[in-house]
């Protein structure tokens, strides 16, 4: 039997539960009995998430964004450098110890702070037969934004002595940063478009456990509203309660609100004890969230790229309601999906109680338009990277068996 396939996925995860569940979902369909992934997480809730078979993680001291160029230690009281000097150290004695065969990193290509440089560095050197990708989301931010960060940051260069293949998680029809963001020629033909990474699929009967759930009957609409992690959430879950205080008797539909676990407490409580006036009820966080998007009839969200995946896969007719500070990555992300007639949005500065309700009763008129839009549309991120992989592991086969026979080759 073969040696197993080792893959070290990193995740630097200091805002919100983005990069986590991308990377999870990743892990999730690229695991085989003869494949081990370990994953790299800073994410304080990684615990949270049920581990499939052959999936590991090693937890690093958790970082926290505070401006573009500022991070702080998330839970124990250091200084920001010995932090970021504990993390880089672990990165690359796993590395050193897992040896694995892929490296895959997510979103930034040196990491937080340049922390995973040396790991990257050692492999190249080291074990110059680990494939090394770079994992990036559809969207990043605005072009020009990104050209003169990658600019100033010598991006560009390390794209090119640093990795076999970038991977992006998304249609170069629908958005494509190889153009906007100025992608050097000789870096070009190392970009592969995996298309959108689907969810867990529609099961039997979840819908009708759902709604029995949480009391919604067969005939009710329910609107599911999430933030993902939360932390800059309360501002659209804010205006869906404003929306219920302007309209306290005409709004048809039961609603359920995920506040995300990075609320702050004390605005958590505050949305809980509004939104139980009108009989929503509220939770903090739940671990299957593409069960509750099954069950809706419409998922109102910010739009971030997990969230937009899920509604893909579950094809639930969604109003986004972008954030646009201090990214406008989600912004951007709901135009291009609006063109393809895949999803509706609202601009954050168009915001009233009035023409919040007037979008979400257009959706539901719509619905069905929306969900055949998406059953059409195909989401093929982990066709495509099990592609690579089998790719991948085909030429490391070959590799052995040429290594083998050069041996026997030169024995007496």
């Amino acid at each position: 039997m073969a040696p197993p396939f080792n893959i070290l996925m990193y995740s630097h995860d200091t805002y919100g539960l983005g990069h986590i569940r991308r990377t999870m979902a990743i892990a999730n369909h690229l695991r085989g009995t003869n494949t081990n992934i370990l994953i790299l997480t800073g994410s304080p809730i990684a615990g949270r998430f049920a581990l499939p078979s052959q999936v590991d993680f090693v937890r690093i001291p958790g970082m926290i964004k505070k401006t573009n160029d500022e991070y702080r230690s998330l839970s124990i009281k250091i200084e920001d450098q010995q932090a970021l000097s504990i993390r880089t150290n672990i990165i690359l004695a796993t590395a050193q110890t897992f040896k694995p065969d892929l490296f895959i990193v997510d979103k930034e290509p040196l990491g937080l702070k340049r922390e995973v440089l040396p790991t990257l560095t050692w492999l190249k050197e080291g074990k110059p037969r680990t494939r090394t990708v770079l994992g990036l989301r559809d969207i990043l931010d605005d072009p020009e934004v990104i050209v003169k960060d990658w600019r100033d940051r010598d991006i560009y260069s390390s794209l090119s002595s640093l990795y076999d293949e970038i991977w992006v998680y998304g249609n170069q029809e629908v958005y494509d940063p190889v153009s906007l963001y100025q992608f050097p020629e000789a870096i070009k033909d190392r970009v592969v478009f995996t298309g959108y990474i689907p969810r867990i699929k529609k099961r039997a009967n979840v819908r009708k456990k759902v709604r029995r759930r949480y009391r919604i009957l067969p005939h009710d609409t329910f609107v599911l509203v999430t933030t993902g992690g939360g932390g800059d959430g309360f501002d659209v879950l804010d205006q869906f309660i404003d929306m219920h205080d302007y309209f306290p008797t005409t709004l048809p539909f039961k609603s359920l609100i995920i506040t995300g676990p990075f609320m702050p407490k004390r605005k958590r409580e505050e949305i809980k004890k509004r939104g139980k006036v009108y009989g929503i009820k509220t939770l903090p966080f739940h671990s299957r969230l593409e069960e509750l998007m099954q069950a809706a009839d419409l998922v109102i969200s910010m739009g971030g790229y997990n969230t937009i995946c899920e509604i893909l896969t579950q094809q639930t007719p969604a109003l986004i309601i972008p954030r646009e500070t201090p990214r406008q990555e989600q912004l951007i992300r709901a135009q291009c999906l609006k063109g393809e007639a895949l999803i509706d949005y609202l601009g954050w500065h168009d915001i009233t109680p009035q023409r919040l309700r007037d979008k979400i009763f257009s959706i539901l008129e719509n619905k069905d338009h929306f969900a055949q839009a998406m059953s059409n549309f195909r989401l093929t991120g982990i066709d495509t990277m099990l592609e690579r992989l089998n790719y991948f592991r085909d030429q490391e086969g070959d590799a052995v068996l040429a290594a083998a026979a050069k041996t026997s080759a030169v024995q007496p």
